[in-house]
């Protein structure tokens, strides 16, 4: 079957389409039924079934004969490392885990906060808290203490798993200080802290609190996986709120293990077996998703890596990971990939490493501006595929449904929704608009499995948050269109449709024509405050290395550009040349917090911010052109 008969057979029974995809997954107790809509619109998926993830994504592929297979390469530049960790291996380690959180009183229900850079320890950890039915909440490793402690105060773990440091290039980040200023704000406190210990910065610790992670499996009786409901929460994953307070995000563990395998063949192309890398964090949703648990789930090789696109040693690095371990299919963000092109814009690197067994190349987190598309596309040599999702759901609402059938690309945009998803395109009414006009993107309720159904303790937020705006469509945060060919654009965050003199226009819009610049590497596009238009949009551009041009050039190129592509209605002459764009650590750019600055208003610091010192720059590139109290 092709994609539109696959689309079509979820349409004509959504029920039918999800419980033949449910036989993929090993149930204690199956489903009989796949819908629970008895509480809409808070709908649930397979909530008579019991299940247990980590059985799925572990130990069923030992006893299946899998025991031998990779099932994580570790692959640190940082620390020069590199190990291969089996299935069978995997078994055993996060069978001692479970055991020593359960001899520390961790049971079913109980929450986990796991604080930890990106070594294998820390998909094991989030495996064994799967495996004993406690729900586990990764905070990124190395967040300032006040941010930990919120997100402490908010799950109320009884236990939290650290590692002692995380390292990036040229330094040593000491995460127990953190940890121990975060617990001394918190008002809850965790009854034990399980410490991995790191040769280049080894935690003090604090008797009858913290325990040392080795000895504390090396004493343990291996746990066995804890069968849960259906709907039982896997996790909880906190994501930046408009209020300044996060949202936790709950992952149901039977929708999260049916979605996640479906999408390894369906979308990336993997057989069982395969070696899948996905450069993310484990602190993102990217990282639960695809570098823990769908690889596992589906029985392929997942790659672990401790780098950076460029500096670990050099823009190289990724070919170096794929051509050494065989990777199939690639999955990063669109800024990795600019970051590579700034640093080596010809594509030298690549030329060193064999990467022809790669199937493709996935991008997603941020917009996927044309210009890097086509240089990805052009140095790779293999096809590469923008997808759209969110923290909220998971995985993939629109993409390229590669592993049923490789439907063309239109550079700009994702391609198509997913079975599961009715993605519409509403006006501020809640109407749907015309193809090829700009409007809200919603996606009409039930929304499948595996998607959030709720937010952590906070039932009411969840429902304002995200379906009250358009009753019975959850609404996404984000504006776009759909052209004759049913093809999604996501054009930006509904924020960040400006209104220039009464026309609304997509910064993202913007945005491409900038990046279509040859001398631009990085830009981003924000609407500012204007008395006399209401809005008008600024640009800020960084520049690619070794480019022969002035700055006074480049800019006076790009407000030609923007003039002859969107035209004088996009008003469009404020512009500066910066060297860096503020930006979060998984890579997206602060553009809410760069309106704040230019309009002079109050804002808090981003709890994610990657470097707080490039607001400064920001600020001196506003303030010239009369803005940031200029």
């Amino acid at each position: 079957m092709g994609y539109a008969e696959v689309y079509k057979s979820w349409q004509d029974d959504p029920e039918a389409y999800w419980m033949a995809q449910a036989e993929a997954i090993d149930w204690v107790t199956p489903p009989r039924r796949a819908l629970d809509d008895s509480k809409a619109p808070l709908y649930r998926w397979f909530t008579d079934a019991t299940v247990n993830t980590c059985y799925n994504a572990v130990d069923r592929h030992v006893e299946n004969g899998r025991g031998d297979q990779a099932a994580i390469i570790y692959d640190s530049p940082v620390t020069d490392t590199k190990r291969t960790i089996t299935y069978a291996q995997l078994q055993t380690r996060v069978a001692a885990l479970a055991g020593a959180l359960r001899d520390k009183g961790i049971t079913k229900g109980d929450r986990v906060i796991i604080y930890m850079p990106m070594v294998p320890e820390a998909l094991e950890a989030m495996l064994a808290c799967a495996r004993l039915g406690a729900i586990h909440s990764v905070v990124f490793g190395g967040f300032a203490a006040n941010e930990l402690a919120v997100r402490i105060d908010d799950a109320t773990p009884k236990a939290i798993i650290a590692g002692s440091c995380g390292i990036e290039p040229g330094r040593v980040v000491e995460y127990k200080p953190l940890l121990d200023g975060a617990i001394e704000m918190a008002s809850h406190k965790p009854d034990v802290c399980i410490i991995l210990q790191r040769e280049q910065a080894r935690a003090g610790m604090i008797a009858g609190r913290d325990f040392d992670w080795h000895e504390v499996t090396a004493k343990a009786t291996p746990a066995d996986c804890v069968p849960v409901p259906g709907d039982h929460p896997a996790y909880i994953l906190y994501t930046s709120g408009t209020t300044g307070a996060p949202k936790g995000v709950v992952r149901p563990t039977a929708g999260h293990l049916v979605a996640l395998n479906w999408t390894m063949k369906a979308i990336y192309q993997c057989d069982p077996g395969d070696v899948f890398w996905a450069a993310s964090d484990v602190g993102w949703v990217v990282g639960h998703s695809y570098i823990c648990y769908a690889p596992l789930i589906h029985g392929n090789t997942t790659v672990v890596f401790e780098g950076k696109p460029v500096g670990t040693p050099d823009a190289g690095t990724f070919w170096r990971v794929i051509s050494e371990h065989d990777v199939r299919s690639f999955f990063t963000a669109p800024t990795a990939f600019r970051a590579i092109k700034r640093e080596d814009p010809t594509g030298e690197e690549i030329k060193k490493y064999d990467i022809s067994r790669l199937r493709a190349l996935y991008l997603a987190g941020e917009r996927a501006d044309p210009d890097t598309i086509q240089w990805a596309q052009k140095i790779m040599g293999v096809p590469v595929y923008d997808h759209w999702w969110q923290t909220e759901t998971g995985y993939t609402i629109a993409g390229n449904p590669a592993g049923i059938e490789a439907l063309p690309v239109k550079i700009g945009s994702p391609t198509v929704a997913m079975p599961g998803y009715d993605v519409q395109i509403l006006d501020d009414a809640g109407h749907p608009v015309p193809k090829g006009e700009l409007g809200a993107i919603a996606v009409k309720l039930p929304l499948p499995p595996g998607t959030l159904p709720t937010l952590w303790n906070a039932e009411d937020r969840f429902i304002k948050s995200y379906l009250n705006t358009f009753p019975g469509y959850y609404e996404t945060g984000d504006a776009g269109m759909i052209d004759e060919d049913g093809y999604l654009y996501i054009m930006a965050r509904t924020d960040d449709v400006i209104n220039v003199a009464g026309h609304r226009l997509s910064t993202g819009a913007m945005e491409e024509v900038l990046a279509n610049h040859p001398d631009v590497a990085e830009c981003a596009v924000i609407g500012v405050t204007d008395q006399l238009k209401g809005q008008l949009p600024m640009g800020f551009v960084c520049t690619n290395k070794g480019t022969a041009k002035s700055d006074d050039e480049i800019k006076a190129e790009c407000i030609k550009m923007m003039r002859d592509t969107i035209g004088p209605v996009a008003a469009f002459k404020l512009i500066a040349v910066v060297d860096r764009l503020p930006k979060t650590r998984s890579g997206k750019i602060l553009r809410g917090t760069m309106v704040k600055i230019a309009d002079n208003a109050d804002f808090k610091m981003p709890a994610t911010i990657d470097d707080p010192a490039i607001l400064d720059e920001i600020k001196r590139a506003l303030q010239p052109m009369g803005y940031a109290g200029g």
